[in-house]
């Protein structure tokens, strides 16, 4: 054991020596290995948080919830435009009807949106997401308050002009964001409403499926005051009961009981759609997988590239210390030590690269965060990755220099100069 520590640290010792000895060779020869890290490790960072940030956004759904509107959200569904136009909106009514014929499902929710501007004495705020629903929405939603209360069943029932505030609504109204609860505000041009609570801050999002720091959400009935409720893309938001139904087959039940709710003969297409959170994320895992494979290809060349600049820097290190090979070999040392020795200090190397590349990778995530407004980091695996591809490269580019120090005759290389 303490045989191979000294193996390891004096080939570190040899690896730091070639560096300070050579800087700017060893530098450019390492160019390829900093350049192969770099697009690797930043790729699958960018990629990595970009993807907590999606499943982030998505666990604010509920999971197993599904949508019944008017338009398809898959593109790629070969459907006439002027069929979804025809389609007729949904409606509370049908969500009634709904709500009394499904087994598999145990909460509704009824939600239409649209764009709008709240005033507070004087101060104003426009293009806000107006949410109208109903009752169940804070259950789907898992909806919290960070200052005042949730909208009430009975509030909701009646329809009362009282509504729930998004935080970056409210720090611009208010001079202290916990003084908004019980504030009466004006919503578009004269309904007023009474502020029940404020939502947490949440932050910006990557999908933006929910802004809820720009947001008001009321009852629908109080929505439909403002603005007709046909013309917010109103939807019916469905989940699964206790029994942990799985979603196609909320769906299957779903579209036997809407067909029967609009009476459509056997013969005739669906008049809604049907769409689930979980399909979509299903379809970015491609997406994902096709930007990993780019990143891995354009460093696989990089990587490539930075092999032969480290085996042409281990060759000339072997050339400058064959004299030193020949003097170890004669006083014992095995080919395996001579072997392990230039290995190391080639790992050693790379790893120098390696290094470089992740500074600049971390200094790439700052500099991402700043602009995309989502948090961009190096997580432990990615980190241990790349020092595994690093340490990979290294021991691939050594290993012909490292066979030929290890294959010298010791007499013959103590002889040269």
């Amino acid at each position: 054991m303490r045989q191979w520590l000294e193996i390891i640290v004096s080939s570190f010792k040899m690896a730091l020596q070639e560096f300070r000895a050579n800087k700017l060779r060893t530098f450019l020869s390492l160019f390829g290995i900093t350049v192969g890290i770099f697009c690797i490790i930043s790729v699958l960072a960018v990629i990595s948080s970009m993807e907590k940030a999606v499943k982030d956004d998505l666990s604010s759904i509920a999971k197993g919830t599904v949508f019944i509107g008017k338009w398809e959200n898959d593109n790629s569904a070969e459907y006439p435009w002027w069929k979804y136009v025809k389609r007729p909106e949904v409606t509370v009514a049908e969500m009634a009807a709904v709500q009394k014929k499904l087994i598999y499902a145990s909460t509704f929710s009824f939600f239409c949106e649209t764009n709008g501007s709240v005033e507070y004495a004087g101060d104003f705020v426009a293009n806000i997401h107006y949410y109208g629903v109903s009752e169940g929405f804070e259950k789907l939603q898992s909806l919290a308050t960070a200052y005042g209360r949730n909208i009430e069943k009975r509030e909701y029932e009646s329809g009362t002009n009282i509504i729930m505030m998004g935080y970056a609504v409210a720090a611009t109204l208010f001079d202290k964001v916990e003084n908004a609860p019980g504030k009466a505000i004006k919503l578009g041009k004269d309904k007023l409403a009474i502020i029940a609570g404020v939502l947490p801050k949440k932050g910006s999002s990557i999908i933006d499926a929910w802004d809820y720091d720009n947001c008001i959400i009321m009852p629908y009935q109080l929505l439909s005051q403002i603005l007709p409720v046909k013309n917010a893309g109103p939807s019916i938001m469905v989940q699964a009961n206790e029994l942990k139904v799985p979603v196609p087959a909320l769906k299957d039940e779903l579209e036997g009981v809407m067909r029967s709710v609009r009476r459509l003969s056997p013969g005739r297409d669906n008049n809604f759609s049907l769409s689930d959170i979980d399909s979509f994320a299903q379809t970015l895992d491609p997406i994902i997988s096709g930007m990993n494979m780019g990143g891995w290809f354009i460093a696989g060349l990089s990587l490539i590239v930075g092999m032969f600049g480290v085996a042409n820097i281990m060759f000339v290190t072997v050339r400058e210390r064959t004299s030193q090979i020949g003097l170890k070999k004669a006083i014992g040392a095995k080919r395996t030590t001579i072997l392990t020795e230039f290995l190391l200090e080639s790992a050693f190397l790379c790893i120098m690269g390696g290094l470089i590349g992740l500074i600049l990778v971390f200094i790439l995530t700052k500099i991402v965060t700043g602009a995309i407004g989502f948090p961009v980091g190096i997580s432990v695996d990615i980190f241990m990755l790349a020092i595994s591809i690093c340490v990979i490269t290294g021991v691939l580019a050594g290993i012909i220099p490292a066979i030929t120090a290890a294959k010298m005759d010791p007499v013959v290389a103590i002889r040269s100069k």
